[in-house]
């Protein structure tokens, strides 16, 4: 089954770099699937997009993402690598890496979040100077029932995923004044 939901995955959902349509919202549509909904936040950060690029992983999550503890299946950051993830409200999701380019400074993620939705998590570490990085988030998901889609609907919403993202920035600023 989860073959069949990835496959899904990479037939009708495109990641950050496909084609997309931007309404004034700010949200965009993607592919042919009714129902996909996407968002897209920029940020900057004063360190090396390679060295960023790691903070985005399985475990380089653990050093600035709070309750972060994913359960590697398989793999590591190459294509394919499986690892499975618990939320404070139990919800179980499990991610599989698309893409993992350190060179380019890119990380792709399918994900399925059991009943709720599914979808892509696309980031890109793209470096301004030597020690700075403007770090790119979209985010592309499907409800995959009513209450999958009302999530879907308020997570993406604008002002709560620019919110979201915002927070990411935090931390990590956080950590990396940190040293660690």
């Amino acid at each position: 089954m989860l073959l069949l939901v990835f496959e899904y995955i990479y037939t009708y959902i495109p990641n950050a770099w496909g084609s997309r349509m931007s309404l004034q919202d700010g949200t965009s549509t993607t592919g042919p699937v009714a129902g996909a909904r996407s968002q897209t936040r920029s940020f900057n950060l004063g360190a090396p997009s390679r060295e960023l690029l790691q903070l985005f992983t399985a475990e380089g999550e653990r050093l600035w993402v709070p309750g972060w503890n994913p359960e590697l299946l398989s793999g590591g950051t190459e294509r394919g690598s499986v690892f499975r993830t618990l939320g404070a409200d139990g919800q179980e999701t499990v991610w599989v890496v698309t893409d993992f380019r350190p060179d380019l400074g890119r990380a792709s993620y399918a994900r399925i979040a059991q009943g709720s939705n599914m979808g892509l998590v696309d980031v890109h570490c793209e470096p301004l100077t030597a020690n700075s990085t403007c770090v790119t988030v979209t985010y592309t998901l499907t409800g995959l029932s009513p209450e999958g889609t009302a999530f879907v609907q308020r997570f993406l919403a604008a002002q709560y995923f620019s919110a979201y993202i915002e927070g990411w920035k935090q931390s990590l600023d956080n950590l990396l004044e940190s040293g660690q």
